[in-house]
């Protein structure tokens, strides 16, 4: 307790950090418990001290819009820009985390009809995502000019294999040119999983099913897929426009004003 109280009054922490620091000592004492009997009433009393509740965070998504003019910015004449577009496409296709995508080996991808990708994430849990021709065609030019080479898909300009850091700074310099063109990217901070992020209310905007969702983006519950709904504004704007219309309560104005003649007439008389 003096531990976690001292995150909190002394390091700043948030009771989110809190509770992840807290978390990670359950999971030693657990192990603990199954191991050292003779402590267990004491490695109990760690186990029973509760969580705090912490604020939720909104969760930050692009629109598929500001997403099109961040894919538009590598320079596909070049390979370095080629595989810049590839590994963008393929975060928001896919929706993968990072990790999943930087440990994507030739024999994870399967570039003809039915198109599709094996991700490897959390767990050791493997999914299959499929690919747009799109996306099946960028990852294709990557393929073919790495030739028989083995390893990761994604490397870097030295060939080794491209790395979080690399990934973030490719997204931040087409995020900071893209934001030239469309002021709503201005001071947006765009992380690969705000990519995640914006693939998973474009699903939802498109009318899949959360339950797909979930499979589609690997997660462990539901609920976690279900953040998305608070989050997306739009969907809930169309939610309240239906309820307008449903209820009745609807103007009866019509249209704009329009003046009758004779007030014109008399206006113009003044």
């Amino acid at each position: 307790m003096a531990f976690l109280n001292h995150l909190e009054a002394v390091r700043k922490n948030t009771a989110g950090s809190r509770n992840c620091r807290l978390a990670a000592v359950r999971g030693f004492v657990e192990h603990l418990v199954r191991n050292d009997l003779s402590r267990a009433g004491q490695y109990q009393r760690i186990l029973a001290v509760g969580a705090k509740r912490a604020r939720a965070r909104v969760v930050e998504y692009l629109e598929p819009e500001q997403v099109r003019v961040v894919l538009a910015q590598p320079d596909r004449r070049t390979q370095t820009g080629v595989r810049d577009h590839a590994l963008l496409l393929l975060l928001f296709n896919t929706g993968a985390r990072v990790s999943e995508v930087l440990s994507i080996t030739r024999e994870d991808l399967h570039l003809s009809p039915p198109r599709h990708v094996r991700l490897h994430g959390k767990g050791k849990k493997e999914r299959i995502c499929p690919l747009w021709p799109d996306t099946a065609a960028a990852m294709r030019q990557i393929v073919l000019h790495q030739g028989s080479t083995a390893g990761a898909v994604f490397r870097n300009t030295r060939g080794d294999s491209l790395s979080r850091d690399g990934v973030a700074y490719i997204l931040d310099r087409h995020v900071a040119a893209a934001a030239a063109k469309t002021p709503g990217l201005r001071r947006r901070r765009v992380t690969p999983h705000v990519f995640r992020h914006s693939c998973a209310v474009a699903l939802l905007q498109a009318g899949v099913d959360l339950t797909v969702i979930r499979d589609y983006l690997g997660h462990a519950s539901v609920a976690t897929t279900g953040r998305y709904v608070a989050t997306n504004v739009s969907m809930k704007r169309e939610a309240l426009e239906a309820f307008w219309r449903r209820a009745g309560i609807a103007s009866g104005r019509t249209g704009p004003w329009r003046p009758k003649s004779a007030l014109l007439d008399f206006l113009s008389s003044l």
